[in-house]
Parts: structure tokens; C-alpha cells; sequence
């Protein structure tokens, strides 16, 4: 006798619907993202989407919040890597400006790399806020998270004023990202490298941690 199948939980779905989101912005950009075309892409019943997501704004706030979830397990993930290289001691001596250069670095690679598609549609994704009032507030929170990790990190390093300092940190690593990417010279650019990304952490660290004037 076979065993009945079961529909994924509501979270799961609500998690494929929202990565399948981000990866049709990724493909063809804001004018590929439907509800009818997630259902598609996702293999899932058709109204499907609509159901957990009724409006277009609704699911763009899913992707927003999705987003924000894939860059802190990356950040985890980061850390990870750190921990097995240098070992368990690492952890327990003070954060310094090397180290933390090193993982901003690890994460921009990630992020030009196997993640080039995830942030291009971030972008895309982050642009609709600005037409739309009612996705403001999902951006928002979504964009809290990377704050506040980036305050966290500074302030270990001895930052005056951390919540300022992570605002201009963060604000430079998404200009890396979007020059990379998106900007006029991306194409020309050479593969993204560890040592040279690891230089431009380490000057966007200093230049944040620098006395305020």
C-alpha cells in the first residue's frame, strides 16, 4: 500500500515561492516576476503563489526578507570557514582589523561569485521600493538586519560611534558589489580575487573606524 503524499509545510512553500521569485527577477529582471510564472517555475498548482502572497507587493516583501536570510547564513557560513582554518583558539582572542577584512572579503567573493545572481536581483529587487511606498517598510527591515551585524562587528573593533560607522561600511560594500556587477566597467573587470578584495575590506574597515571629524 502506498504511502499518501503530503504538501510541503506552509513555511517550506512560502520559502520555495520566494526563492523561485528571486530567481526569475535574476533571470529576466521585474517584468518576469508573476504569480502565475512563480507557480510555473516552482512546480506548484497554479494560484499557488497568490495564495500565500496575494499581491505583487506582498511577494516582493517575501523576497525582501528571503534575501536578508541568504546574506546572514552567508555571513554564518563565513565564519564557519574562518573557524576551520585558523581553529576554535581563533574565537576566543579579539576581533582585529585583519581578520575582519578577511571575512568582508570572503563574503564580497561569495557574493560576485556564486552569488552574483542572488545580489543582481537584490538590487533589482531593492529598486522597486523606490517607486513603491507600501514596500518601503519591508526594505527596511529587511536592510536592519546587515546594520546591525555590521554594528556589531565594529564596535568589537573599537568603533567611536558603531551604528554610524556600520552605516558607511555597509553603504561601501554595496557599491563594490553594484560597481561589480551592474556598473560600466563590470564586464571589463577581471575574476573577482581574494587578495585584492581582502585590500579593499581592509581600507573600507579603516576608513570606517576612523575618528569622525
Amino acid at each position: 500500500m502506498s504511502t499518501p503524499r503530503t504538501s510541503p509545510p506552509a513555511a517550506e512553500r512560502r520559502t520555495l515561492i520566494a526563492d523561485t521569485a528571486i530567481a526569475l527577477v535574476a533571470a529576466a529582471g521585474l517584468r518576469g516576476l508573476t504569480h502565475r510564472a512563480v507557480d510555473a517555475a516552482a512546480g506548484l498548482p497554479a494560484g499557488s503563489t497568490s495564495y500565500y502572497f496575494r499581491t505583487r507587493t506582498a511577494l516582493i516583501g517575501a523576497c525582501y526578507e528571503r534575501l536578508a536570510a541568504l546574506d546572514v547564513a552567508d555571513v554564518a557560513d563565513v565564519d564557519d570557514e574562518d573557524r576551520t582554518a585558523h581553529g576554535p583558539a581563533a574565537r576566543a582572542t579579539p576581533l582585529d582589523r585583519e581578520t575582519a577584512a578577511a571575512a568582508l572579503a570572503g563574503l564580497l567573493h561569495r557574493w560576485l561569485t556564486a552569488g552574483r545572481e542572488r545580489q543582481l536581483a537584490r538590487f533589482e529587487l531593492s529598486l522597486e521600493a523606490a517607486r513603491n511606498p507600501e514596500l518601503e517598510a519591508a526594505l527596511h527591515r529587511a536592510g536592519l538586519t546587515a546594520r546591525t551585524r555590521a554594528a556589531e562587528i565594529v564596535a568589537a573593533l573599537g568603533a567611536d560611534r558603531p551604528a554610524e560607522a556600520a552605516e558607511l561600511l555597509v553603504a561601501w560594500t554595496e557599491g563594490v558589489l553594484y560597481d561589480r556587477l551592474a556598473g560600466a566597467l563590470a564586464r571589463s573587470r577581471p575574476a573577482p580575487d581574494q587578495a585584492e578584495l581582502a585590500a579593499v575590506a581592509r581600507r573600507m574597515i579603516d576608513a570606517a573606524l576612523a575618528a569622525p571629524a
